[in-house]
């Protein structure tokens, strides 16, 4: 696709109307989000997704369709891995549910933009470097094989995370939420609140987050408006994902898997690109097999419940 600025301007500016709006209009007040409530964003947001997608498909065809769709069903499935440790954190943190939303409005605000950056510069790399193609592969097959060995676990460790540990040292925290503030202003004092420590942990894993997810999407399309735009029609949904799910999330115990075969794939195809091309079509169609796989396959097989640890009687 034609990167005119055209295209960034008017897409940033249709992007900044929608965020607006739910900030302004539809969340005005913190709230608990409801199933419903939930569902319902959840639909409009994939609808819009579609919608764009039928938009790109119209403007530049079938192929360019393709690598949105593929890039935008990756990123939302990897995000299923962030609604994990968002659980964490805010179970951690002891956040109440009223302004969870608010947390994960403000760090998908982040995540924006430090994704257009890494989109930008890694497609710059690669256009320069056409051996990184081979480094990139490598990188995504060893993700994949890393993933699949993990556990699926997640792990936070706000102590020893940098970024905290900065902001403790140079940031009076209060040990109290203040109604949702990030900061309070006490005798004359800044202080930050817990949730702008809450705050920094999202914007750092997602970080973290980040270096599975762009590559594998770069590996998809080099178009860096087709990577960008389903990359943030991904991560507008997360919220809404996350609320709709959080009572579900544990089911899919093999989608884990499922991801880690995906990017396995994609590292494959990357590595052999310059002997095999293997068409668009089909990497959306192995994309879509794996996560419907493992995602059926998480419902007829549920995980087992550990047995609780007995207790010696005194």
């Amino acid at each position: 696709m034609e990167n005119t600025p055209l295209f960034w301007v008017g897409f940033n500016a249709f992007v900044l109307v929608l965020l607006l709006l739910d900030l302004l209009v539809f969340n005005r007040k913190a709230h608990v989000v409801r199933m419903r409530e939930a569902l319902g964003w959840s639909a409009f947001w994939i609808v819009l997704s579609l919608g764009f997608n039928y938009l790109v498909y119209r403007w530049q065809g079938e192929t360019a369709a393709l690598e949105f769709l593929t890039g935008y069903l990756i990123e939302k499935s990897l995000s299923v891995d962030n609604l994990f440790v968002f659980l964490l954190i805010f179970t951690y943190f002891k956040v109440p549910q009223q302004y969870q939303h608010k947390i994960l409005f403000w760090g998908i605000i982040g995540a924006l933009v430090l994704r257009a950056a890494f989109i930008l510069a890694g497609a710059a790399l690669l256009a320069k470097f056409h051996f990184l193609l081979y480094v990139l592969g490598a990188f995504l097959v060893y993700t994949g094989v890393k993933m699949a060995t993990s556990g699926g676990e997640p792990e936070i460790d706000p102590d020893n995370n940098p970024v905290v540990k900065f902001l403790s040292r140079h940031l009076p925290i209060t040990n109290r939420l203040h109604e949702g503030k990030f900061f309070v202003r006490q005798n004359g004092t800044l202080f930050a609140t817990p949730l702008l420590v809450v705050l920094v942990m999202v914007e750092t894993t997602d970080v973290v987050f980040a270096a599975d997810s762009i590559p594998a999407i770069l590996a998809i399309s080099r178009d860096t408006f087709i990577v960008y735009t389903s990359n943030v029609f991904a991560l507008l949904g997360l919220r809404a994902l996350y609320f709709a799910l959080e009572g579900l999330m544990r089911l899919f115990h093999y989608l884990h898997y499922g991801l880690s075969l995906i990017l396995i794939f994609i590292g494959a195809k990357l590595l052999v690109a310059d002997l095999a091309h293997i068409p668009m079509g089909v990497s959306l169609g192995v994309v879509g097999l794996i996560l419907g796989g493992s995602i059926v396959l998480s419902l007829l097989f549920p995980k087992k419940e550990q047995p609780p640890v007995p207790t010696e009687e005194h």
